[in-house]
């Protein structure tokens, strides 16, 4: 099983598990893998560290006082700063998650009546509630000049169906 770095046009960063690098490259160019946050299919893989599995794997050694800090090297370096970096953004995925999972869990699915039902709802035709589902560009910017407010939300198709 090959663990790969994987990123969508909008930098969003993520893991990937797949069998092979062919089977990645197959996966990847008939468009199956998409981003988990934003459901872009244009990935491509980063550079990573390959992982090994060593059984006999020693403990790390004990440094010397005096000896050079391996922190001190460019390369150390520039790998801690990239990974105090990727901590933030880790951070916000995660908490986009959270929301779309809250919005989920706490909205109506309209599908495609959604345009109908922000109107029904807006004039006071049926009880208010949060309602969810697809409109067009078109669709919203009529909404929007009615005074009825809509957000979009991307939606990855991991989300779409029912929450586990």
């Amino acid at each position: 099983m090959k663990v790969l770095n994987l990123r969508c046009a909008n930098g969003h960063g993520f893991e990937g598990w797949f069998g092979s690098d062919d089977d990645f490259m197959a996966q990847n160019g008939r468009g199956l893998i998409e981003c988990p946050l934003c459901g872009d299919a244009v990935i491509s893989r980063m550079p990573s560290a390959p992982r090994l599995n060593l059984s006999g794997a020693r403990p790390p050694r004990e440094s010397r006082p005096g000896s050079e800090r391996q922190t001190d090297l460019p390369g150390a370096a520039s790998a801690a700063a990239s990974s105090a970096v990727a901590a933030p953004d880790s951070e916000m995925q995660a908490a986009w998650l959270q929301a779309v999972h809250h919005v989920l869990r706490h909205t109506e699915d309209v599908g495609q009546r959604f345009p109908e039902e922000a109107r029904r709802i807006h004039y006071g035709e049926t009880a208010h509630r949060g309602i969810r589902g697809q409109a067009s560009p078109a669709e919203r910017a009529a909404l929007a000049d009615e005074g009825i407010e809509v957000m979009p939300i991307p939606m990855p198709a991991g989300l779409k169906g029912p929450l586990q």
